[in-house]
């Protein structure tokens, strides 16, 4: 251990922690104001399915396109600044799609959004980490669950907005100012001085550390292949959700035909059940180690939605997205923070990589599953879940054992 662990966390490092569940709460909830909206802005704009379907993937192009960019923010500027600043792009992007009076400029707006989502996300990620190794024990996880609370925070506020009739635009400038105003706060509390700091030593586990190599050459060989190991879980984790967000529903209503109500069960399931895995991933961590617990999560992905598959109920889809949702709660805070502490990468690097490829599953996951769904069935399409929860099973042993 190290002095850092032994002492415990000080007031201002509390103080940090607070100010990233913040950064956290309002990047879940600013685009969560948004999507709502959706439909009033589509049929405002007069345009057709395909039209629409083109304007929102420029939000996770705009996510892809400007990923890569986060990491050199983050070692320039600090990833505490880079968040807020992010945030506050994200709230200005949100509202001009709010406003937008073309399809061109809805899609511009998407594209501003996504490109300045990504990377808030690498930025707060990178000091959730750097407040993690204050800590000296993992605190990832609860980050990624306020995140959550924001995003179901931020679908309530819009359903609110709905509701009391306000036009998007004074309920969008709402939103972008209050969580603007909430981000700045928090950067008062952030941990202050450079991102690159030495990480807590973190050596004695309970089993050998596949990054570690004897051959002089084989590191950087080494290195890559962790690398590339850590994208495929985190990638992993986003096929689950996406096949939650996308599909969910309409498997269960076309497929099953289960009711509208009960058919809006599987998304909840499986996002409550994530939810509940963030909440208490981290104590997980800390007594299992991310690789068993990753190991476990792939198995019970892969287990409860293979049999939700293999033997079709309703009760039984729903929790089998349940069990999905819970399973992959881990893979991408962890993928991340393993990314992080890559040796041989610039600050920054690793966790920037793996949060850019790793949205190629959601820009990728609803053609592909879409596709399958057509030629063999959706029920078939959805085996890309249970493949998801097998493939981390495979790959968990690049992650950490448990610290002694």
């Amino acid at each position: 251990m190290t002095v850092d662990v032994l002492r415990g966390p000080t007031r201002g490092d509390r103080r940090a922690r607070a100010a990233v569940a913040v950064l956290f709460l309002t990047n879940g909830a600013l685009f969560a104001n948004l999507l709502p909206r959706y439909p009033q802005i589509k049929a405002d704009l007069g345009i057709g399915n395909a039209a629409y379907g083109l304007a929102v993937a420029a939000f996770p192009a705009g996510a892809i396109a400007a990923g890569m960019a986060a990491g050199v923010l983050v070692r320039r500027l600090g990833s505490a600044r880079v968040a807020v600043a992010g945030t506050l792009l994200t709230g200005a992007g949100a509202l001009a799609a709010g406003l937008a009076d073309s399809v061109a400029v809805f899609a511009a707006a998407l594209f501003l959004a996504g490109a300045m989502d990504a990377i808030t996300d690498v930025a707060q990620n990178a000091h959730g980490l750097r407040v993690q190794r204050r800590y000296g024990r993992s605190i990832i996880n609860s980050f990624h669950a306020i995140w959550s609370i924001g995003a179901v925070t931020g679908g309530a506020m819009a359903a609110g907005a709905i509701a009391l009739d306000l036009s998007r635009g004074q309920h969008l400038l709402v939103s972008g100012v209050l969580f603007g105003i909430a981000a700045c706060v928090a950067l008062r509390h952030c941990l202050p001085g450079p991102d690159a700091e030495p990480p807590a030593a973190e050596e004695d586990t309970t089993g050998p550390d596949p990054r570690q190599e004897p051959d002089a050459a084989a590191p950087r060989r080494r290195t890559l292949y962790v690398l590339a190991a850590l994208v495929l879980i985190a990638t992993a984790g986003t096929l689950v959700e996406d096949a939650g967000n996308s599909w969910a529903t309409l498997y269960l209503s076309e497929s099953l035909d289960a009711s509208v109500t009960l058919a809006a069960c599987g998304f909840i399931a499986l996002v409550g059940a994530q939810f509940v895995g963030r909440l208490f991933g981290d104590r997980l961590v800390d007594r299992f180690g991310q690789r068993q617990v990753a190991r476990a999560g792939g198995v019970v992905a892969a287990a409860g939605m293979g049999l939700a598959l293999a033997v079709p109920t309703v009760p039984g889809t729903i929790l089998g997205f349940a069990a999905a949702g819970f399973g992959v709660a881990t893979l991408v805070p962890a993928a991340m923070h393993e990314a992080d502490e890559l040796p041989g990468l610039k600050p920054g690097s690793g966790l920037t990589i793996v949060s850019w490829l790793m949205r190629l599953g959601f820009l990728c996951s609803p053609p592909v599953v879409g596709l399958v769904a057509d030629a063999a069935g959706l029920r078939t399409g959805l085996l890309v879940v249970p493949l998801a929860g097998l493939l981390v099973i495979l790959l968990a042993g690049v992650l950490r054992t448990r610290r002694d």
